[in-house]
Formats: structure tokens, C-alpha cells, sequence
């Protein structure tokens, strides 16, 4: 660990000082101070020094080194004792807390503060807004319990004048949930007038009528920093939710509070009468009472006889300037109490559910005043100087006593180290009957006229003998104390002088009624709650309420009693020097103040013992992986013999000893090794973890797939087979419709049936075109079959084809009555010669040569040959070519007839089809390809081709080939295709 930093810091742990000396430590205090390392260890203690400057050591990078970090991985910090609390409390359930203690000016509050911020940042890794609120009420009421809690004196700017102990509650996954403050004894002599001037609590320095009221000299204007403190108090207050209602109300009572100040009395003879009747309308208003009950209170006191009758008995000029100031201090004391327990009901848990929420653990935080040795020492230090001996106690039980205690209880033999015990002055304060605040109460309860004087002299009587009590009339010959005043305790931290003057008056602490009731009947329901005892009216009897010592005692018993059952860790804070200079390390004062703290003593008993202890189990669940013979479980009989294994591998046998229940390590360096190379094989186990729960991750994701994919397979089935049942459903009845299912939409099918579906609906359409077909006439199916090729070849490409109309195929023998006579004379000699079966297809026809010259003719097709005739000639036929010996059909893809006959001897014709007399608008162009391709499919072994055109034809003759484009020429009368 010292190597953690460099030697020219000093040691960086008080256990590894060569020697156990007063001068070694306060040496190595010193140079650590100087070289700006304020935090040193003394085992799991840390030591600070105030260095009264700010330093770089608390951002987010400094955070993250120590989270979740061993204490001795790090050099010294708060946040190393902060993370060690935090851990303890998460990994082993258990309750913890930070005892901060010190003089005052040592560093306390702000080593609380950054104790705080430490907890609030590593919480909450989620973000969670519920958690998150809490947080930001916990962290925010630092700011507002230092603003009225905390008052600049002579030897500190921001003095502690309560203390404070905080609990943080935290649910089973370390995220706080909440928590409960607990104050202790607020100095209530400072918002009286005499000192209000000399001891400010924060929040009147930011308060803006804090100097006109005060009519101080040495008072100024609010500084800047107090103007912020003041904008930080009213934002803490709305963020923790303290209404606006609420805020006005505890500025009135401020208000109040410095308006009591500048009260002022005078006597006229008898009566005592107030200066200035302004101040009290002023306080009338701010308390929302009416201003006579005040004036009232303020000059009267209300006293019941004894035969139940009630007279007004009027003050004097010191009995009205104390219950003037009396006043004051209580409506001080009761505001800030009602901050905290408003605090309180706003940070505590709710709903919880042990059950339901787990274990609910805690880090308390204690930030309580130090030690006090004033020149004018008085009931306020004497209260604050016994809760230090009781912290004292507290430290020697848990750190001294119990460390030797445990190795006894762990049979190790160490050298006993002696250490003073400080329950004898306890004792002196504390014990029934016997200790000075026994001795204050009796007093207090006492009939009569008791003066602090006659107190000192029962005191005398008591503890005369007593080695840690004196007083002048004790010691005659110590001219340090004064006759009938001041008294002496020896106290751990050394001797203090206490004057005797106003113990009584404090420790009754005497409001006079009538404030009590002139509050409650407040019209301000704020002021109203805190002051629930104004309730009762005079004549009611009471029990006499508890001294002010007395439930400070108990209180600080309780809060004793509370850390006892905690885990504890320690801050011990030090004030280098009186002048609050960052440079000045003043020797005596320290070392007055390690001596007090019992650092040396702490040193000792931790080099005389061990650094480090823990049970057998938990060592061995934290450092088995480091032995072959323990990892991942040992077969040795007992986990003491797994531990000696795991030591004597590492050859640390000389550093360590056997416990009965624990092991025993002496230095941090054998603990440091362990976890250097704990932490070396951590990446190499959490490797092996990764593969193995990849492995189980990857079989869980195989077998989900498998069961993905039957799902998939029985789903993919399901979808097959009702889409069958959806086809079979829509297509039942088909055979009973008109359209034979035509106009049925077809479901649509999964992606593996795509390839049925085509075939389906394809095997649809011919059965529906086979009930169609079926019903028509054997004469009209030639026809049927024509158009079908024709369809096949031209739909898409011509826009009218004939389709629609009735196929006459021999339009020579019906266009011209005149001649057709001629035609079907020269047809019938045409059938004896070439013995063809039928005409398939005949028209007028013009017909382009080969040198582009245009002539009538007529075309007769029948399924042997193909022949041309001359009209004006009986049809004479001026050429014959076998049907076989055309192998393709040319057309446009425009309204034209215009039809190109390929042959295979390349003897093309180019003819234009004739419409004809009787149906001008007849396209026969289809009927010829369709004639033509149907014959072909049936007869022909040749391959032919039907080609569309724009508007070119290729013909071809004897070898030669020559383009034909027909062009649309318009007439006046009518139109006709040039070539």
C-alpha cells in the first residue's frame, strides 16, 4: 500500500512507521500535510487534516478509482472509507456507519458532505426517478440543516452548533430509499441579542434585514458567497418540498427572531414599559398575533395561585430582558426542530415491505461538534465536551477494546497494549445520583431560591474526591479558576475550565408560559405546530418537563446505544493550526490533538495485531482461485485446512495467524498480493464463465429454433391445408354457375403453394374452357380453333382482329353476287384437279409486285395450296404454291390488311386484303393468320413464323431482299394504302 505513493510523501498507513513514536507520527503527519496528502490510514481508520484551501481530490474521475474498490487498493481518501462502509452494508447485509469526530474546525462537516456525494454517486446505477428524488432530498438537506445549523464564530467560519446524526436506509440493491436525521443540542444562546453581533448562524448573514436590524458596526452588507448561500437555502427548500407557505413562515420567525433583538425596556418607577411600540406591531404581524397579547407577553407573566385564581404579575427590567431573550432562543431551538422532522417526513421510507422489498439496511453518518476548550467555557461545552467522552468511550470500546478482545476470544497470543479508558469521566458526568448532571437536576427541582453557586458548592461536596474533578475552593492555590465560578474536568482531550455562571437558567431553560400560549394561538399554522404545549391554559398542572442536560444524556445514550449495533468506521479530523492558513502546521496544537483521539494508542493496536482479519468461509470464497487445491471446491475436511493451503502456496505462512473461527493477516501486503492476483485470474475465470454460458445460451437459442421451426413446419401445414380448404370452399359449386367460376377470386396462397396455385387456376381454365367448349356445335369448332390461333399470335399486338364477328372464310363466293358464279366454278375445277378437302380462306385482294405496281387480284387459300387469281379473267390462276412451302405470315400491328406470305423458295407475295362491297369494315387479317396457323399446327412438320410489324415488310425473291413500308395517305373522299 505505501507504494501506492511515492516515499517523499511520507507513509501513506501510521501501521508501517518504522517506529511507534509520538515524533514519527506527528513527522509524518506533517510531511504528508505539507505535501498536500491531508488523509492518511491507520488500518481502516482515516485520519484528515484541514487543509484550508480547495483541492482537485473529488471530481467523477477520482470517484470511479475507488468504487468498488479494496481500502487498501487506493492511497487514503474518504471515498476509500465511504466505499469500504457501503460495501459491507451491500455485501453482507449488515448496518454501518461513519463516525466523524474532531475539534472544532478540524474538517467534519465537509468530510460529511463529501461522504454524501460519494454515496449519491455511486447509487442508482439505473437512474431510477424514485431514487433519484430521495437523493436529491438527502444531499439538499446538508444544505439547509448547515444554513440554520452552523454559525460563523471566531474559530470557524462554518461551526456545527447541532449535531447531526443521519441514517441512509438502502434497499437489497444498494439504491437509497430514504433516511431519518436525528439533532442534538442546537446552541441556542447565539440568536439572543448579546451574541447575535459576535456568533451568526448562516442564515442570518444572507438574511437581508440582518444588518439593519442588528445596528452593528462590524457588520456589512451580505458578501456575494452569503447571497448564494442564501439562493442555495430557498432551492433546497423547494426541491426537498417545503411549501411557499412553509418558506414565508420560517422567514417570518427569522424575521421575528431579529425584531426581539432590538426590543428594548425601560423603567418608568414601578412599571416597565417598552421602547419603541413599532417593534412590537412588527413582531404582532410576522406571528400573525394580536399585538396586545404580545405586548403581554412580553411585559406580564401569568401565574396561577394555588387556590386556582390567576393574576398577571408584571416584569422587571431583567425579568423582561430574559424572557425577551428566552423568547428568542426558543422560537430558534422550535423552528429548527421542525425543519428537521419536516425533513424527515419527507425522506423517510414508505410502504415498506420487508417482505416484498428485502432487507432494509442502513449507513448512518454522525457529523457532531468536536471538542471545546474555550477561554469562557459554559453549559453549551460542557454538554458538547461529555458527547465527545461518550464518542471517546464508543472508539476505546469498538477499535481498542474489542480488537484485543477478539484475539483472546481467537486464542492469538499478541502483546497486550494499555490505552486509557475513559468511562471514569463518563462516569463523573453521567451516573444516577452521584454525576454532575444528577447533581444540576437535583438542583433545578430544588424549592427556593437556588443559585449556581449553591449547585458548585453541592458539586464540591459530591466529587470532591473525585481524581478528575476540582474547583477553587478544592485547590486553593490554582489562581486559574475563580472562587464561587468555575469548576474543572479532566477530560480525555485535557483539562477545561467550566464557569458555573447561568447552568441552572440553561438547564431549566424557563419559557414563560405565556409565550408558549401567545405562539399556539397564532393564526400561522406553521408557528402553531411547533409549539403544541401552548395548548394547555395555565391552571392545567403538568408534569415537570426533563432538564436540558438530562435529555441531551439520554439522547446521546440512545444515539451510543444506535452505532453500537453498527459495523463502525472512523474520520478522524485535525486542525493544523488557529489561523486557518493552508501553510502553518502547528506542532503542539496537533499533537495536543492526536493525543486526545488516541491515534497512537490506535497505531499500536494494530501493530501489535493484524490488519486484516476474516472467518475461514469468507476468506476462502474470495481467494480459492488463487490455489489449485481449493478451486473450485476443496476436498479437505474443514475450510481452515482450505485456508492453510491457500497460504502456504503463497508462501505467507510467516504473516499470518490462526483464529479459532478467523484468519489472521498481519500486513496489508500479503492482502494486497492476494488480491493482485485474484484480480490477474478474474478475466481468466470470467472467460471461462462467458464460454460456458455462451455454450448454454447458444444450446437454449438451438433449441428454441428447433421449436421454431416445427412450429413453423405444422404452421406452414396449417396454411396448406386451409388454403385447400378455402379453394375447395369457393370452387364447391362451380359447376352450378353461369360462368362455370370465372368471376371467383382465387384466395391468395402461402409461398410454398405458388407454383400449385398457377397450376390450379391453369388447370381451372382449361376445364372451364372445356365447359365451354363442349357446348358448341361440331361445325363452328373449326372456327373456335381459328380464332384461338389467332389469338395466340395477334392479341396484344393488333387492336381489332375480327374476333368478334363470324368467320366466313370464303368471301369470293358472298362479297360479289356478279361474280361469284365464276368463283365457285372455278373452285369446284380447281377441288377435281388438285383434290383439296376445303377452302379455308378466300378474298378480293391487291397485290404488289416485285417493281412496286399494284394490281387486283384474288386470293384463295385451301389446305394444299395457295393460289392467285385474276378477276377480270374468270379467276383464271396465275400462280399455284403448295402450302407446304410457306413457312411464315408478315403483318402490320396497325388497322390495315396488308399481309406478307412467306415461303420457303423465297418467292414472298405481298398482298392488301379487300374489306369487300358488303362489309366495308371487315378486318379479314386475323381470319387469314388464324386459318393459316391452325391448318399448320395440324398439318404442317415445318416451322412457321408469324411475324407483326409496324409498318415494313422484308420480302424476299430469288435471293433478292427489299423493304416494303406502307404509308397512310388522307383523301378527300376516302383513304387507301400506297405502296
Amino acid at each position: 500500500m505505501a507504494e501506492l505513493e511515492g516515499l517523499e510523501f511520507g507513509k501513506s498507513d501510521f501501521v508501517l512507521l518504522d517506529e511507534v513514536t509520538m515524533e514519527q507520527f506527528m513527522d509524518n503527519l506533517k510531511l504528508r500535510f505539507e505535501k498536500g496528502r491531508i488523509y492518511t490510514f491507520i488500518g481502516e481508520v482515516v485520519v484528515s487534516v484541514n487543509p484550508y484551501k480547495h483541492l482537485d481530490i473529488y471530481g467523477k474521475e477520482v470517484i470511479e478509482d475507488y468504487r468498488g474498490r479494496e481500502l487498501y487498493e487506493n492511497p487514503p481518501h474518504l471515498f476509500a472509507v465511504a466505499d469500504a462502509a457501503y460495501k459491507a452494508m451491500k455485501r453482507r447485509a449488515k448496518d454501518t456507519c461513519i463516525v466523524i469526530s474532531g475539534e472544532s474546525g478540524a474538517g467534519k462537516t465537509e468530510a460529511s458532505k463529501y461522504i454524501m456525494q460519494y454515496i449519491a454517486a455511486i447509487t442508482n446505477p439505473n437512474q431510477r426517478a424514485e431514487v433519484e428524488s430521495v437523493k436529491n432530498v438527502l444531499l439538499k438537506s446538508n444544505c439547509v440543516l448547515e444554513a440554520f445549523g452552523n454559525a460563523k464564530t471566531n474559530r470557524n467560519d462554518n461551526s456545527s452548533r447541532f449535531g447531526k446524526y443521519m441514517d441512509i436506509n438502502f434497499n437489497f440493491n444498494g439504491d437509497p430509499t430514504g433516511g431519518h436525521i436525528n439533532n442534538y443540542l442546537l446552541e441556542k444562546v447565539r440568536p439572543s441579542r448579546s451574541n447575535i453581533t459576535i456568533s451568526k448562524y448562516t442564515v442570518f448573514l444572507s438574511f437581508p434585514f440582518f444588518l439593519s436590524l442588528c445596528h452593528s458596526k462590524s457588520s456589512s452588507q451580505a458578501s456575494n458567497n452569503d447571497s448564494l448561500c442564501h439562493k442555495a437555502v430557498m432551492a433546497a427548500l423547494k426541491v426537498i418540498g417545503f411549501t411557499t407557505e412553509e418558506i414565508s413562515s420560517i422567514y417570518k420567525i427569522l424575521s421575528t427572531i431579529l425584531h426581539l433583538g432590538n426590543l428594548q425596556f425601560t423603567s418608568d418607577g414601578e412599571h416597565v414599559v417598552l421602547v419603541g411600540e413599532d417593534t412590537v406591531k412588527h413582531i404582532s404581524e410576522l406571528t400573525s398575533t394580536e399585538p396586545e397579547n404580545t405586548r403581554k407577553a412580553l411585559l406580564y407573566r401569568t401565574v396561577a395561585t394555588g387556590g386556582g385564581e390567576v393574576i398577571e404579575k408584571g416584569h422587571n427590567e431583567q425579568e423582561a430582558s430574559y424572557g425577551r431573550d428566552a423568547f428568542a432562543k426558543a422560537l430558534y431551538e422550535r423552528l429548527f426542530a421542525w425543519i428537521v422532522g419536516r425533513i424527515n417526513s419527507v425522506i423517510e421510507v414508505k410502504d415498506y415491505n420487508p417482505a416484498l422489498h428485502g432487507k432494509n439496511t442502513v449507513i448512518g453518518v454522525l457529523d457532531i461538534y468536536g471538542f471545546e476548550i474555550f477561554d469562557n467555557n459554559s453549559f453549551e461545552q460542557f454538554c458538547i465536551n461529555y458527547c465527545n467522552e461518550k464518542l471517546q468511550q464508543l472508539f476505546i470500546e469498538l477499535i481498542l477494546r474489542q480488537e484485543q478482545d477478539e484475539y483472546q476470544r481467537e486464542g492469538i497470543t499478541w502483546q497486550h497494549i494499555e490505552y486509557f479508558n475513559n468511562q471514569i469521566i463518563v462516569d463523573l458526568v453521567e451516573q444516577p445520583h452521584k454525576g454532575i448532571i444528577s447533581i444540576l437536576d437535583e438542583a433545578c427541582l430544588t424549592a427556593g431560591k437556588v443559585t449556581d453557586t449553591v449547585c458548585l458548592d453541592s458539586m464540591n461536596k459530591k466529587l470532591g474526591q473525585h481524581p478528575h474533578y476540582t474547583s477553587r475552593k478544592l485547590c486553593p492555590g490554582d489562581k486559574t479558576m475563580e472562587f464561587n465560578r468555575d469548576f474543572r474536568i479532566r477530560h480525555y482531550a485535557g483539562d477545561v475550565t467550566y464557569s458555573v455562571e447561568g447552568f441552572l437558567d440553561k438547564n431549566k431553560d424557563p419559557l414563560f408560559q405565556d409565550f408558549k400560549r401567545l405562539m399556539y394561538n397564532s393564526s400561522d399554522h406553521v408557528l402553531k405546530e411547533m409549539w403544541p404545549d401552548g395548548k394547555m391554559s395555565i391552571t392545567e398542572v403538568t408534569k415537570r418537563p426533563l432538564t436540558a442536560a438530562t435529555l441531551f444524556k439520554n439522547s446521546i445514550i440512545a444515539l451510543v446505544d444506535k452505532l453500537a449495533c453498527k459495523e463502525p468506521y472512523y474520520v478522524r479530523c485535525i486542525k493544523p493550526n488557529e489561523v486557518k492558513s493552508p501553510l502553518l502546521f502547528d506542532d503542539g496544537r496537533c499533537q495536543h490533538q492526536v493525543a486526545y483521539l488516541g491515534l497512537l494508542e490506535n497505531v499500536r493496536v494494530r501493530r501489535a495485531g493484524f490488519a486484516y482479519r476474516q472467518p475461514y468461509a469468507r476468506f476462502l470464497q474470495r481467494y480459492k482461485m488463487t490455489c489449485e487445491y481449493t478451486w473450485p471446491n476443496h476436498l479437505m475436511s474443514t475450510d481452515q485446512e482450505a485456508v492453510e493451503a491457500i497460504v502456504n502456496q503463497h508462501g505467507f505462512e510467516d504473516d499470518v495467524a490462526y483464529g479459532h473461527t478467523k484468519l489472521f493477516v498481519r500486513t496489508p501486503r500479503t492482502l494486497f498480493t492476494l488480491e493482485q492476483e485474484r484480480a490477474a485470474l478474474i478475466p481468466i475465470l470470467v472467460l471461462f464463465l462467458q464460454k460456458v454460458w455462451r455454450g448454454a445460451l447458444a444450446r437454449m437459442r438451438c433449441r428454441k429454433i428447433r421449436a421454431i421451426y416445427t412450429i413453423m413446419a405444422h404452421y406452414k401445414c396449417y396454411k396448406v391445408k386451409a388454403h385447400f380448404w378455402e379453394v375447395e370452399r369457393r370452387f364447391a359449386n362451380v359447376r352450378n354457375m353461369a360462368d362455370y367460376g370465372k368471376s371467383v377470386e382465387w384466395p391468395t396462397p402461402p409461398a410454398a403453394l405458388m407454383q400449385f396455385h398457377r397450376i390450379t387456376q391453369h388447370l381451372h381454365r382449361r376445364w372451364w374452357a372445356r365447359q365451354l367448349i363442349k357446348n358448341i356445335p361440331p361445325s363452328d369448332m373449326a372456327e373456335v380453333r381459328a380464332k384461338v390461333a389467332a389469338l395466340s399470335a395477334l392479341s396484344g399486338e393488333r387492336v381489332d382482329w375480327g374476333y368478334s364477328r363470324a368467320w366466313e372464310r370464303d368471301y369470293l363466293a358472298k362479297d360479289s353476287p356478279l361474280m361469284s358464279t365464276n368463283f365457285v366454278r372455278i373452285t369446284k375445277e380447281l377441288k377435281n384437279k388438285d383434290q383439296y378437302s376445303q377452302v379455308l380462306f378466300s378474298c378480293s385482294v391487291r397485290m404488289l409486285n416485285w417493281f412496286n405496281n399494284t394490281k387486283d387480284r384474288a386470293l384463295l387459300i385451301t389446305d394444299k395450296h395457295i393460289y392467285r387469281l385474276e378477276p377480270k379473267k374468270h379467276f383464271k390462276v396465275q400462280k399455284r404454291i403448295s402450302l407446304d412451302t410457306v413457312v411464315g405470315v408478315s403483318v402490320t400491328s396497325g388497322s390495315d390488311q396488308m399481309v406478307a406470305l412467306h415461303t420457303a423458295s423465297q418467292d414472298d407475295i405481298l398482298v392488301h386484303l379487300q374489306r369487300g362491297q358488303l362489309n366495308p369494315n371487315q378486318d379479314r387479317v386475323g381470319e387469314l393468320v388464324g386459318r393459316k396457323k391452325c391448318l399448320v399446327t395440324f398439318i404442317s412438320v415445318a416451322l412457321f413464323v408469324i411475324q407483326i410489324a409496324s409498318t415494313q415488310f422484308q420480302r424476299d425473291k430469288q435471293g433478292s431482299s427489299r423493304i416494303s413500308t406502307m404509308e397512310t395517305v388522307l383523301l378527300l373522299s376516302s383513304s387507301k394504302g400506297r405502296m
